[in-house]
């Protein structure tokens, strides 16, 4: 008798657990979890559900939801990325890459980086300056490395041919 009892409290536990994970409103309160702390992209925060054990479809069918009530938003998200890489001094190149690994749409990215406002060259000025001081390297050693330093920051060459002084 108490080896029946035992497996209808399991099997009661065990369903409990999958309809929690299957159910949409549970996913989408979660997703709401996630974006009140700051803004993600639709296929990261997908990967974020399924990753608390949520199944792919009710993630993608609340993530959805979100999106069309405009509490998720791949631009907004694009533009807040933008903005924060920016002021870490990293370049366009590496901004468009790091978007795209997070699966913002190549528009998106387009647009966020163009209305972020940010003249490249002069960041790339400032960056090499705070890093390597504002003299110009002395030999080619040093230039290398700067546009080597540039370069992995995430620069375009001509940014970094202008921010090394060539």
């Amino acid at each position: 008798m108490s080896q029946s009892l035992r497996e209808e409290i399991s099997d009661l536990l065990s369903e409990t657990k999958e309809d929690r994970f299957s159910c949409p409103a549970d996913a989408r309160k979660k997703a709401m979890d996630f974006l009140a702390r700051r803004e993600y992209g639709q296929a990261e925060l997908v990967g974020k559900l399924t990753g608390k054990g949520y199944d792919r479809e009710i993630a993608e069918q609340a993530i959805r939801e979100l999106g069309d009530e405009g509490l998720q938003s791949d631009a907004r998200f694009a533009e807040s990325f933008v903005q924060s890489r920016v002021n870490q001094g990293k370049g366009p190149v590496r901004i468009r890459l790091e978007l795209e690994q997070r699966g913002i749409e190549a528009a998106a990215i387009d647009i966020a980086i163009e209305d972020a406002g940010v003249d490249w060259h002069e960041l790339a000025v400032g960056i090499r300056r705070k890093k390597f001081g504002a003299g110009r390297p002395a030999d080619f050693k040093a230039k290398a490395r700067q546009m080597r330093f540039l370069q992995y920051r995430g620069f375009e060459p001509d940014q970094v041919r202008a921010a090394v002084g060539e």
